[in-house]
C-alpha cells in the first residue's frame, strides 16, 4: 500500500469547504499527520508500551477514533497479556476499511498478535464493553463540546479498576502570549515539513469549523466531572499532549 504525499490543499480552492475523513484524506493520512502533528511517533509508540502497563488477562483495550490503525498496531505489538483484544472503532467508512488493509498487513508480518475487532460506529452511541485500557489520540477534539463529558462518563463507567484511559489532543492556551507563540512554533513545524502558506491557510480553514481544541486545564476539569480520579500529563510537544486518566 503506497502511501501519497499530501497535497490536498496545494491549489487555491474557490471555496474551502470542511474538513473530513473520506477517502482522499485516506490516501495521504499518514503523510499529513506526520508533517502536521509534532510528537505523533512518540505519542503513538509509546502509547502501545503505556497500555501494556495498564492491559489486564481477558479484557477489552479500545483505541476509539482509530483512523487507519496506528494506535491498534502498537497496542498489538506491545501488550502480552493472555486474552486480551483490541476494539478499533472509526466512524468514516474509507478509514475503517483502509485500517483493515494494514492490519492484515501486521498479521502477515508478524506472529502472536492480540485478536483485534475493527467497528464502523459512532462512539457516541456505542456501547462499551469492561475495558482496561481506552485509547483516544486526537479524537475527543472532533466530538462536539457538549457531548464530551457524557462520552468521558461513559468511558469511566466501562473501565475496570486499575486501568487507564489515554488521551491525546491538541491544546489551546488561556494565556494569549503562550497561545500565540505555541501557534507560531507549530506553523514553523508545518513550513519545515515542506506546507506552503497556502496549504496552511487552507487546511486552517478548513479544520477551524470541525476541530475544536480545550485548554489542558479544561481537560482536567472535565475528566475529574466525568469520575476519573487522576489525571497526569506524559507528553507535550508543542500545542500537542497526551494524558492518562486513572479511574
Amino acid at each position: 500500500m503506497s502511501k501519497q504525499p499530501d497535497r490536498l490543499f496545494s491549489q487555491p480552492l474557490e471555496q474551502v469547504p470542511d474538513f473530513v475523513f473520506n477517502e482522499d484524506v485516506v490516501r495521504v493520512f499518514p503523510d499529513m499527520i506526520k508533517r502536521s502533528v509534532p510528537g505523533y511517533p512518540t505519542i503513538v509508540e509509546n502509547l502501545g508500551v503505556l497500555a501494556a502497563r495498564f492491559a489486564q488477562p481477558g479484557t477489552a483495550l479500545y483505541d476509539l477514533g482509530a483512523s487507519l490503525g496506528a494506535v491498534t498496531q502498537s497496542l498489538r505489538r506491545h501488550v502480552r497479556s493472555d486474552g486480551c483484544r483490541v476494539i478499533a472503532v472509526d466512524n468514516s467508512a474509507a478509514m475503517v476499511e483502509r485500517c483493515r488493509q494494514y492490519l492484515t498487513a501486521q498479521d502477515s508480518m508478524f506472529q502472536e498478535l492480540l485478536p483485534v475487532q475493527v467497528l464502523e460506529a459512532d462512539i457516541l452511541a456505542l456501547p462499551f464493553e469492561p475495558a482496561s485500557v481506552v485509547a483516544m489520540n486526537f479524537t475527543l477534539q472532533f466530538i462536539a463540546p457538549d457531548q464530551r463529558l457524557e462520552l468521558l462518563g461513559r468511558i469511566r463507567q466501562a473501565l475496570l479498576p486499575g486501568g487507564a484511559l489515554i488521551l491525546s489532543e491538541k491544546l489551546r492556551f488561556a494565556d494569549e502570549q503562550e497561545q500565540d507563540l505555541l501557534n507560531e512554533l507549530h506553523l514553523d513545524f508545518k513550513r519545515a515539513n515542506g506546507y506552503s502558506e497556502l496549504e496552511i491557510a487552507q487546511k486552517r480553514s478548513a479544520i477551524e469549523n470541525v476541530m475544536r481544541p480545550d485548554t489542558l486545564e479544561a481537560h482536567q476539569q472535565r475528566l475529574r466531572a466525568a469520575g476519573f480520579s487522576k489525571v497526569v500529563p506524559w507528553f507535550q510537544c508543542l500545542n500537542f499532549a497526551s494524558l492518562i486518566a486513572l479511574p
